[in-house]
């Protein structure tokens, strides 16, 4: 589980820098930085960026991960987001946002529908970050199975964004089936002229293909980021 706490005493340890050196190199003050370092203050953006910067590091580096079972907090390899990040001195936009894990597709993702199901799943803890974009509706999947690998694997983190535009060849979150049974799940989309065809990421099962104009189904969001876990 990702937490939202920064790794900060860890950092300083291994460059054996004390808090003085860390705000001088920032230029935030110590007390504001000792209270990131215990969790006591609340982060933002640019207090983000800055300590990127000085740690030399992508932002995604900063974050701990949570051990449900002990409560212990150990670093875990995140992606590398270096096309959206990689010049600060350019003073990039970072764009960050904290998304919810959910156990299922939400019928209609929004800010608020995506957190009551994630609270209704007992996932009101679990958050993964993700930068660059601006959809206050992006969610997080985690996958329980290997019904989809290669591609994805078991236990990996999937971020669908549905303010983003797809095109065949996206692999998207879609509704699709009549009202007694609908159907919503992770498919890999193809527009055809009088056709939309639904095939399974692995394409180990037979595609579905839907008549437009016809058939009853609707695009929920691409899968824009894929957070894997590795040990």
């Amino acid at each position: 589980m990702i937490s939202t706490k920064l790794r900060i005493k860890e950092l300083l340890r291994e460059r054996r820098w004390t808090t003085k050196v860390l705000a001088e190199k920032t230029g935030m003050s110590e007390s504001y930085l000792t209270h990131i370092k215990n969790g006591t203050r609340r982060w933002n953006e640019d207090a983000l960026k800055k300590l990127s910067s000085a740690f030399e590091t992508h932002p995604t580096e900063l974050f701990l991960e949570r051990n449900a079972s002990t409560n212990q907090q150990q670093n875990i390899p995140l992606p590398d987001f270096s096309d959206q990040l990689a010049d600060f001195s350019k003073n990039i936009d970072l764009k960050l946002k904290i998304v919810p894990i959910i156990n299922e597709i939400p019928a209609e993702p929004t800010e608020h529908n995506n957190r009551m199901l994630q609270v209704a799943a007992g996932n009101q803890d679990k958050f993964v970050p993700v930068f660059g974009s601006d959809d206050n509706t992006m969610f997080c999947i985690q996958l329980e199975d290997n019904s989809m690998s290669p591609k994805f694997i078991k236990g990996d983190y999937l971020i669908v964004s549905p303010a983003v535009w797809t095109r065949s060849g996206d692999v998207v979150a879609v509704e699709y089936g009549d009202e007694e049974n609908k159907i919503r799940t992770i498919k890999q989309v193809n527009y055809m002229d009088d056709f939309v065809v639904l095939e399974s990421v692995n394409h180990k099962n037979p595609p579905v293909a839907l008549v437009r104009g016809k058939d009853q189904f609707r695009i929920i969001g691409k899968v824009i980021y894929k957070y894997q876990q590795l040990v």
